[in-house]
């Protein structure tokens, strides 16, 4: 991913962020010279950092030879188009604002015991916000029965990049007309996305 050191995300504790905000993520391995593709949920590993756990079918696992060599997870945070109409100043061309994270490292593949604990830690996460939140343990038995079918990892980054590309090369009026256009309600309605360029970008 080209770097840019006006775009560029640094800080872990902003990726750990990201991650426990977006945790549909993709997970991408090279075996045999064949890129292997796999998209699965994650959360951040609760011993803190930038390490995730997460899990996908075993027959995944398998395609991936999960554990055997160095992978990369991609994590997407909010994003979107924006239009020049948008901007009204110029010349400007169409772009697209966003959000992401690559994590690189070799997997650790957890035993049975743990990747149930995956499987209950993923639950808790995304039912967190619920006003009733689901419990994996309503259907323990049922869980466990499916659960050597699921194969869970933790991933320890040994690097990352990421980035934000957020308008940040256009001056603060034309920002906010960014900000603006994401938060009406219309084609380029993306409230999520409008937040975000919000808090990393716009002046006090």
């Amino acid at each position: 991913m080209l770097q840019q050191e006006i775009y560029a995300l640094t800080e872990p504790d902003e990726v750990r962020t990201l991650v426990g905000d977006n945790g549909w993520a993709t997970l991408v391995s090279c075996c045999g010279g064949m890129p292997i593709v796999s998209h699965l949920p994650v959360v951040p590993a609760p011993e803190g950092g930038l390490s995730v756990l997460g899990h996908l079918a075993r027959k995944d696992a398998e395609l991936h030879e999960l554990g055997q060599h160095e992978a990369v997870l991609i994590i997407q945070g909010p994003n979107g188009y924006v239009s020049p109409s948008v901007y009204r100043d110029g010349p400007y061309v169409p772009t697209w604002d966003f959000v992401v994270a690559h994590l690189y490292g070799r997997p650790d593949v957890l035993d049975a015991e743990q990747t149930f604990q995956v499987l209950e830690l993923t639950v808790e996460h995304f039912e967190s916000s619920r006003p009733d939140p689901w419990q994996l343990d309503t259907v323990e038995a049922y869980a466990r029965s499916i659960a050597p079918y699921t194969t869970g990892f933790r991933l320890a980054p040994s690097r990352f990049v990421a980035k934000q590309k957020l308008s940040q090369d256009k001056p603060e009026a034309v920002i906010r007309r960014v900000i603006d256009a994401f938060d009406t309600i219309g084609i380029d309605h993306n409230p999520r996305l409008a937040r975000t360029i919000e808090r990393a970008v716009v002046r006090p």
